[in-house]
């Protein structure tokens, strides 16, 4: 695909009286409604139809991948945190082939879940999905060039395919280079999956990126070796300005809008993930929920926050983790066909992002990346009944001289004992720090417990 050259983007953009670098994200414009509009079906099984094996017509948005040809569903399904059965899983997984949904996105971190996708796939045509999956190997036993080639294969008997669509490198960024050099260079591991991209095993190679920039800047400065057919990444309308702000100990090394912009420049097409910040999205202070709702009174905050990340037109797909049946019919209803934000909408995003950015929040996605805890600490639900407690407005607390103070304090310890279980308290935390290393969203972890225990 050309893209076009500065000066005549830079003319369309005088024309709607809007500068470079607020244009990208912030403003959504008609030739993004274009592609929002449902897109034919082919025949090629390399551009499948979701609908080929299904009577029930579905509306649903479709992008192409610009290397490959392959119309995606714009609506990606997550498939870390499944329902608890096998059953259920399938009938889910049914329901969003039936409704245009054909990206599916697992790994061998997430437990039993490729065991589960594959099975729930496998009664499917190979030729209506796409399946993405991992690299996983974090941990520094399976760094070997031999460990890791198992785990590769070990994907394809578990999955049940003989070719996998799109396979990530995983969670690249997290301790800079010193982390990437050993698990897929040192060891020839990157070489030899380059190899599989050829002898097409793998359809489309790319990476996801958590943490350190200097990584993700090293992976796209070598597009032409390399050739990475899409790359992951964290992006929502708080992130797109705000991820590199000082929050609750946490900081991240760039904002989405750098990482999004440099793939733009790059021709690299993202996934996405983590378009509602952990389900922080979908649950935010009334205050700002209730300057959505007089715009769109039937929209959500999950809706909006999905459409605003679907709108961004270098967006492949956008994956969502959906462990029920009514947040997959809502979401498949939101991207069916989307709707994209428009320039008012935007701005009010925009204003709503600045507004959560003082919030005092802990960004825990609940990835659970850090479990299990050696002292038995849920961390993740520690970090939720936290944040939960910040959108209720119960925390922050008073001054201590004010009248509400400890019957605040007393509703938020009542509360704390009844979500967590005592075995599992913040006071568990004995700071041996092995959590650090696993969060991909460098969370000073022990940190953020010892705020918890003085609030205990």
């Amino acid at each position: 695909m050309k893209e076009p050259n500065d000066n005549s983007r830079r003319e369309f953009l005088k024309k709607l009286g809007i500068g470079t670098a607020s244009a990208v994200g912030l403003m959504v414009l008609e030739p993004l409604r274009a592609l929002a509009e449902p897109q034919p079906s082919s025949p090629n099984p390399h551009h499948p139809s979701p609908n080929s094996h299904h009577q029930t017509p579905n509306t649903m948005t479709y992008r192409v991948n610009r290397h490959s040809g392959d119309k995606v569903s714009l609506l990606g399904f997550g498939m870390m945190r499944l329902a608890k059965s096998q059953d259920e899983v399938n009938r889910m997984v049914d329901y969003a082939l039936e409704h245009g949904v054909n990206y599916f996105d697992t790994a061998p971190a997430y437990g039993a879940s490729e065991d589960v996708t594959g099975k729930a796939l496998k009664r499917h045509p190979r030729e209506s999905f796409f399946i993405a999956t991992k690299m996983s190997n974090q941990r520094r036993n399976m760094q070997s060039l031999e460990e890791s080639k198992k785990m590769y294969y070990r994907s394809f008997e578990r999955l049940q395919v003989d070719y996998i669509d799109y396979y990530l490198l995983h969670s690249v960024g997290g301790s800079g280079m010193d982390d990437f050099r050993p698990r897929f260079l040192d060891n020839g591991l990157l070489d030899f999956l380059l190899e599989e991209r050829k002898a097409g095993r793998i359809r489309n190679l790319g990476f996801s990126y958590h943490g350190n920039v200097e990584v993700f800047d090293w992976l796209l400065d070598h597009q032409e070796q390399y050739h990475w057919d899409f790359v992951q990444i964290e992006l929502n309308y708080v992130d797109w300005r705000h991820a590199s702000l000082g929050n609750g100990g946490w900081k991240k090394d760039a904002d989405a809008e750098y990482l999004y912009n440099k793939l733009e420049k790059t021709g690299v097409q993202a996934v996405i993930m983590e378009p509602l910040l952990g389900g922080r999205l979908a649950n935010i202070p009334e205050e700002f929920s209730d300057q959505l709702k007089a715009v769109r009174p039937q929209d959500s905050p999950a809706t909006w926050a999905f459409r605003w990340v679907g709108s961004l037109p270098n967006i492949l797909t956008t994956l969502s983790g959906m462990s029920r049946m009514e947040h997959l019919e809502e979401n498949v209803k939101t991207f069916s066909p989307l709707d994209p934000c428009t320039e008012q909408e935007n701005a009010l995003l925009a204003r709503i992002a600045d507004g959560m950015s003082g919030y005092p929040t802990i960004p825990c996605t609940a990835c659970s990346y850090c479990m299990p805890c050696p002292y038995g600490v849920n961390i993740p639900g520690n970090f939720a009944y936290y944040n939960d407690a910040v959108n209720k407005k119960l925390l922050p607390l008073p001054d201590k001289s004010s009248k509400d103070y400890e019957k605040r304090l007393a509703e938020f310890r009542k509360g704390y004992k009844k979500a967590i279980d005592k075995k599992a308290w913040a006071s568990q935390c004995m700071d041996c720090e092995v959590c650090l290393k696993k969060c991909p969203q460098q969370i000073r972890i022990p940190n953020q417990m010892e705020r918890i225990v003085e609030l205990l």
